[in-house]
C-alpha cells in the first residue's frame, strides 16, 4: 500500500491516505480488523470527500468488479460492489435490461450507488437506486459478514442506503434491472422563457414521461430568470427507430469521444465565459421538438463523452451544490435562482427536476419536491456566503442538501435538514464502537 493524495470529483479538499485494493471479501475483512480508520472508494465520482480518509486507509473496489449472475429472463443481477453502472449496461442491454436508476454519469459503482442512494431523471416514477436493491452482502466494521435485505433487517438496510459507506463495507448486491425494448430514448424538448414556465412544464411532463429534467441558465435575470431547456423522454419501442437501427436495437457505445487536456488555466470558467456558454446552449435548443431519437449517452450521460471533464475548472476545482425543497416551497426555488443570478455566481451545469416519494433511508436525500443542482468554480468570489445563505433558505422551508455532493455545510445545520440524523448516529455507535469506518466528510459533519 502506498500513501496517495486523493480528492473527490470536484478536485477540492485533498487529503493523504494509504490506498489498498482488496480482491475478495476475506481481504476486506482483514483490513477492517486492523487498527485505524478506513473507508471504501469506488470510481471517485462523489464530488466531495466522502471517499477520503486522511491518515487512514482507503479501500478501493476496483478489483471487486465481477458480475456474478445476470438472469436474462428476469433482469435480476448479482454483482460485486466495484461493478459500474456502465458494466451493467454493457452486460444487460443485449438481453433488454437497463439500470433501474442512473445519475448523470454511468461511471458509478454499485456500492457507491447504494451508499449515496443515487437518483436520476426518473425519480418521480422509479424512486432512488436503493428501491431496486433486493439484497446487500456487507462486512460490518468488525469484519463479520451479513446479508441484508429490506425485509430481513430494514433498520440496517435503510441506514446503509444513503449512509455514505459508514455502516459497513458493501461486498456485493442483487439488483432488479429495468426492461427496455431498445437502447434509444424518444425525447421531447421544450425551451422555456422563465422559471414559472420551467416549473409548469416540469410538473406537466412528470405525468407524461418516465424521465424529465431541465437545464437552466443560472445567470439569466429579469424577465428571463430561470429560463431553461426541458428534455423529457422514455425508452423507444422498436418501431420508433429508423429502419437501419432496427437491425441492432440494443447498440450501445460507452466510449468517451474526447479527452480533456490534463491542465487548464485558472479562471477559464468564470461568469463571463459561462454566461456566453449558457446563452449559446439556450439559443441553440429548439423552441419545441417532439419524438427525437437519442442514444443513452446523449440523453443520460452527455458529460461521460469527455474523459476527465472536471479538469475544465482548472486547478481550483469546483463545488457542486444540490438541494431539495418540498412541494409548496416553489417561492424558495424562485428565490434561489434570484440569489444565484444576483451574485453572478456562474454555474455551467444547472439542473432542476422533481422528486417523487423518498426512500426510508435515515440519510437518503430525496423527498417529494423540487431539486436543484449547480456546479460553481470553487474560487468564485463570494461563493461561501452565497451557499451559506442558500443553506438557510433551504433549511427554512424543510429542505436539505445532498451529502454525496456537500463540501461545506455547517455541522449544526445538518440536524435541521436530516431529522433522523440522531438515529443514524446511534446505530453507527452500536455497529462501530471503535470508529473503524470514517471519512473526511463524516469527521467534518460528525456523522
Amino acid at each position: 500500500m502506498a500513501s496517495t493524495v486523493l480528492t473527490g470529483w470536484g478536485r477540492i479538499a485533498p487529503s493523504v491516505a494509504e490506498v489498498g485494493s482488496p480482491s475478495d471479501a476475506a481481504a476486506v475483512a482483514s483490513d477492517l480488523r486492523a487498527p485505524g480508520a478506513k473507508i471504501a472508494r469506488g470510481l471517485g465520482r462523489s464530488y466531495n470527500n466522502a471517499a477520503q480518509c486522511a491518515d487512514g486507509l482507503v479501500l478501493r473496489t476496483d478489483r471487486l468488479n465481477r458480475i456474478i449472475e445476470l438472469d436474462a429472463a428476469t433482469g435480476l443481477v448479482t454483482c460485486e460492489a466495484g461493478v459500474s453502472l456502465e458494466q451493467l449496461m454493457v452486460a444487460g442491454l443485449p438481453s433488454g435490461w437497463f439500470v433501474p436508476v442512473s445519475p448523470g454519469t454511468r461511471q458509478v459503482t454499485i456500492g457507491g450507488a447504494i451508499a449515496a442512494d443515487v437518483h436520476g431523471k426518473n425519480h418521480h416514477a422509479a424512486g432512488s437506486f436503493a428501491r431496486h436493491v433486493r439484497s446487500v452482502d456487507m462486512l460490518l466494521p468488525d469484519g463479520s459478514g451479513h446479508r441484508v435485505t429490506p425485509e430481513s433487517d430494514p433498520e440496517l438496510f435503510w441506514a446503509t442506503a444513503g449512509g455514505m459507506g459508514l455502516t459497513g463495507f458493501i461486498v456485493r448486491a442483487t439488483v432488479q434491472l429495468k426492461r427496455v425494448e431498445t437502447s434509444r430514448v424518444l425525447v421531447d424538448t421544450v425551451r422555456t422563457a422563465d422559471i414559472d414556465e420551467t416549473m409548469a412544464v416540469l410538473s406537466e411532463h412528470d405525468h407524461r414521461f418516465g424521465y424529465t429534467v431541465a437545464w437552466s441558465d443560472s445567470l439569466a435575470r429579469g424577465s428571463s430568470l430561470g429560463r431553461s431547456v426541458v428534455t423529457s423522454g422514455d425508452f423507444a419501442a422498436l418501431d420508433h427507430l429508423p429502419e437501419p437501427a432496427r437491425t441492432d436495437p440494443f447498440a450501445f457505445n460507452p466510449r468517451a469521444r474526447l479527452g480533456a487536456p490534463p491542465w487548464f488555466p485558472p479562471g477559464l470558467m468564470n461568469k463571463y465565459s459561462i454566461a456566453l456558454a449558457n446563452e449559446a446552449i439556450y439559443r441553440k435548443a429548439p423552441a419545441s421538438r417532439t419524438g427525437e431519437v437519442q442514444t443513452i449517452g446523449k440523453f443520460f450521460h452527455p458529460l461521460d463523452g469527455i474523459r476527465n471533464w472536471n479538469r475544465v475548472y482548472g486547478p481550483g476545482g469546483f463545488r457542486q451544490y444540490q438541494y431539495v425543497v418540498p412541494f409548496g416551497a416553489e417561492a424558495a426555488v424562485r428565490r434561489s435562482y434570484e440569489m444565484i443570478s444576483a451574485a453572478r455566481a456562474p454555474s455551467f451545469i444547472t439542473v432542476l427536476k422533481r422528486f417523487g416519494e423518498g426512500d426510508p433511508g435515515l440519510l437518503s436525500f430525496p423527498m417529494p419536491g423540487w431539486t436543484l443542482a449547480l456546479d460553481f468554480p470553487a474560487r468564485t468570489p463570494g461563493l461561501d456566503d452565497l451557499l451559506n445563505r442558500l443553506d438557510e433558505l433551504v433549511a427554512g422551508v424543510g429542505g436539505r442538501v445532498y451529502l454525496a455532493k456537500d463540501s461545506r455545510v455547517a455541522p449544526g445545520m445538518l440536524a435541521s435538514m436530516y431529522p433522523r440524523l440522531e438515529e443514524f448516529r446511534k446505530l453507527r455507535a452500536e455497529l462501530d464502537p471503535r470508529g473503524t469506518l470514517a471519512s473526511d466528510l463524516s469527521r467534518r459533519l460528525g456523522l
